[in-house]
């Protein structure tokens, strides 16, 4: 075991209601918001992994979004969770050993034959069952990636890091307290006579009045009304820190098996767009920022700096999965945001009014141009040798226009995996025994989203032609 001091975050190893509980074997991921332990539950052995998140906003997230699809066989299982008022928050979640990005690497250096069609569409039938119960319940996850999709040893696939998650109660429009505890009212009254297994946090508060005030209604709060005054009084005391930021933070070359948080924010050409730099004044029930999710993965709409989206921008992030999937490497592996729509617009075609009603109110689409490109690559010269059925599935994913976008429901139902070959039994899908390294063979490999200085990247591209508007300035790339 790790010594607390040679550990970055010594703490937990002092925290005696978790030690007594918990064996901690060692560090299995490490970034600036979160650190993820290995750990035995001493009751019977089980095998655990310790998320102790740094960040109250991030904290706060995951446990909404871990309870509320706590019944999703496709979502990772939070067992418990600790957090006291001077501590972070330790949440207690299932262990797995590896990960969909594992199994594309393990796929493309040690199969053959790569992943077959019935195993991939075994994949996708599980990544769509636990994304559909996700905006069901009108979460977006915002950060979906191949490493945050961990799988059991049984071939079983779980949605994991919700640090980003953000509730919605319809595309584009955040959901608010009030909103939140009708949900979860009609929760409570669903599940009466089923307590939950989570653990009441422990709380601590320093101020009097605040301790009088929770105190007098402890009483008559449920579990979740107690958990979110306790951090709506964090967050007034936050709103006076010129420390607080948000959770969009580099967390490091972190291991999602450690469901941490692997986000980049850049300092880049158009420092200053809110495109370029995270909100620090997003609050759970506030507005959305920009800035979310894996540069790889990342809608349009976002790489424009959209703060009014939805769940659409999921779907998009699922088609790049699936396309990886097929050709076991990534579909755009861009290394700045400006790259990465190059990349897009080369295959799609350019961003316009015709492909996307509405994108030029977009915040930074008057700033950001490319020339036209004539003749796009196209999806099929992406996906070489894959059949059409399987070409299509990835662009009713991959459309400009969000509301065009296929839901995980509409492609679970979609004639594609109902067809032969059939999706195979959960019992003989091929698992990696253990996470890969990165893949540094990759385009760009997994290291570059993490790069947070991207101005030499500018010189990729032959002419930039900058001019002056009345708001600042745009960029036209040749």
């Amino acid at each position: 075991m790790e010594s607390p001091t040679s550990s970055k975050s010594w703490s937990i190893y002092g925290r005696r209601e978790i030690t007594a509980k918990y064996e901690i074997k060692e560090v299995i991921g490490s970034g600036a918001y979160s650190d993820v332990y290995r750990a035995l539950r001493r009751s019977d052995g089980c095998p655990v992994a310790l998320k102790e998140i740094h960040d109250y906003q991030s904290s706060f997230r995951e446990i909404e979004a871990l309870q509320t699809l706590q019944n999703c066989p496709n979502v990772v299982v939070l067992h418990e969770y600790f957090w006291r008022e001077d501590e972070d928050a330790v949440l207690v979640l299932e262990y797995l050993k590896t990960d969909l990005a594992s199994l594309i690497q393990e796929g493309k250096k040690k199969w053959t034959a790569g992943i077959s069609s019935g195993e991939i569409k075994r994949w996708m039938v599980q990544i769509l069952h636990g994304v559909d119960a996700c905006h069901r319940n009108s979460i977006v996850h915002r950060d979906l990636k191949p490493s945050n999709l961990l799988i059991s040893e049984n071939g079983v696939l779980k949605l994991a890091d919700f640090g980003q998650a953000r509730i919605l109660l319809e595309p584009g429009f955040v959901a608010s307290a009030e909103d939140l505890q009708s949900q979860h009212d009609e929760r409570d009254a669903t599940a009466q006579g089923h307590p939950s297994t989570l653990q009441q946090p422990e709380v601590i508060i320093n101020d009097s009045r605040e301790q009088a005030c929770i105190n007098q209604e402890q009483g008559n709060l449920s579990k979740e009304d107690f958990f979110r005054n306790l951090v709506m009084l964090k967050a007034k005391a936050a709103a006076t820190d010129e420390t607080d930021r948000d959770s969009n933070t580099p967390d490091g070359d972190n291991s999602c098996l450690a469901t941490c948080t692997a986000s980049e924010v850049e300092d880049d050409l158009l420092k200053g767009s809110h495109t370029y730099e995270p909100d620090a004044g997003e609050e759970n029930y506030g507005p959305l920022t920009s800035c979310v999710g894996t540069r790889w993965f990342r809608a349009p709409e976002l790489l424009y700096g959209s703060i009014d989206y939805g769940v659409e921008i999921d779907l998009w992030s699922l088609g790049c999965i699936f396309a990886e999937l097929f050709s076991l490497e990534p579909l755009f592996p861009g290394t700045s945001d400006i790259d990465q729509l190059s990349r897009i617009f080369n295959v799609l075609g350019n961003l316009t009014e015709e492909t996307f009603p509405g994108c030029s109110d977009l915040p930074d689409y008057k700033m950001i141009s490319f020339c036209k490109i004539g003749k796009p690559l196209g999806l099929e010269a992406c996906l070489p040798n894959r059949s059409a059925d399987e070409i299509l599935i990835v662009k009713k994913l991959l459309c400009f226009d969000p509301a065009s976008r296929a839901t995980a429901m509409e492609l679970l139902n979609d004639k594609y995996l109902s067809e032969d070959p059939l999706p195979v039994p959960i019992s003989e899908l091929r698992v990696p025994l253990t996470r890969c390294a990165p893949d540094e063979d990759s385009p760009g490999n997994w290291h570059d989203y993490r790069e947070t200085g991207s101005d030499s990247d500018i010189d990729e591209f032959g002419g930039v032609n900058v001019t002056k508007t009345n708001t600042g300035f745009s960029v036209r790339f040749d």
